[in-house]
């Protein structure tokens, strides 16, 4: 017989959980300097860890940082003091690896939010925050995550980048009162 609705919820938290546990205490430290540090940011992914850096990027723009997300209309060229954050889950993708290829030609430092430390893009990367979840590259096999395919690291994401958000909103001396100013109001 199945697992029950709440039995599969809490089996993917403690997962989630797990993954978090696996991550050393200032594993956020560099992806954090590396962003204070930036004059702007561009931030890219695909599918779903596309949407989390999306919200990522949001949250950058909250807290008064110069922060876009690739492919809008209103992304800026980066350049020199820029930073180019991207999610490669499984190690490798043309598209995040062709883009860096371009920050980097450009003078802006890249980041790779990634698993799989050991792949083309983390090697070539400035920083690599590693989030030790199963994505797609490695979702065959023995002990898989009750999640699909790569969505322990996708909902990892999320859960990483907002510990990243509070750490940066110490720093920048924002509170949530100073977040909300900058929240749309057209919704």
């Amino acid at each position: 017989m199945a697992d029950s609705f709440a039995e599969t919820a809490h089996r993917a938290l403690a997962e989630l959980g797990a993954v978090v546990d696996r991550m050393p205490e200032s594993a956020i430290d560099p992806l954090m300097q590396a962003i204070l540090s930036a004059k702007r940011m561009v931030l890219h992914g695909l599918g779903r860890e596309g949407l989390q850096m999306r919200g990522l990027a949001m949250r950058l723009f909250h807290m008064g940082l110069d922060a876009h997300v690739w492919g809008d209309m209103s992304m800026p060229p980066l350049s020199d003091g820029d930073l180019l954050i991207v999610a490669v889950g499984p190690g490798h993708l043309v598209t995040a690896e062709a883009l860096m290829e371009v920050a980097e030609a450009a003078g802006a430092k890249t980041a790779v939010v990634t698993a799989q430390p050991q792949g083309p893009a983390p090697r070539r990367a400035d920083v690599v925050l590693t989030i030790p979840a199963q994505t797609m590259a490695d979702d065959r096999g023995g002990d898989l995550s009750v999640l699909p395919m790569g969505s322990l690291f996708e909902v990892s994401q999320m859960l990483v980048f907002e510990m990243l958000v509070l750490k940066l909103r110490d720093r920048l001396g924002e509170t949530a009162e100073t977040m909300r100013r900058r929240h749309t109001n057209l919704e």
